[in-house]
């Protein structure tokens, strides 16, 4: 995860600190501004079920920092591929 996270700065303009960000932040900043192979080389790291199960719990707290957008795309997509 950390070589990911070193090789695309661009996702984690906010934090200098690279090494304390969790799963769920890589994920969200990866979803969020990434693209389409920095979404999938994120999901061979953590395993697409593993993606789609903390994308969910993200999901289910009042606020979310998810676009609706990105929200509704990735719901079906793991819906589809992580099911």
């Amino acid at each position: 995860m950390e070589k990911f996270i070193k090789e695309r700065k661009y996702l984690f303009w906010s934090t200098a600190n690279y090494q304390k960000l969790s799963p769920a932040v890589v994920l969200e900043q990866t979803l969020n501004y990434g693209d389409f192979s920095d979404v999938q080389e994120l999901f061979k790291l953590l395993g697409i079920k593993r993606a789609a199960a903390i994308f969910q719990r993200q999901l289910e707290h009042h606020r979310s920092n998810y676009s609706p957008r990105v929200a509704n795309y990735f719901k079906l997509y793991f819906r589809r591929y992580a099911s």
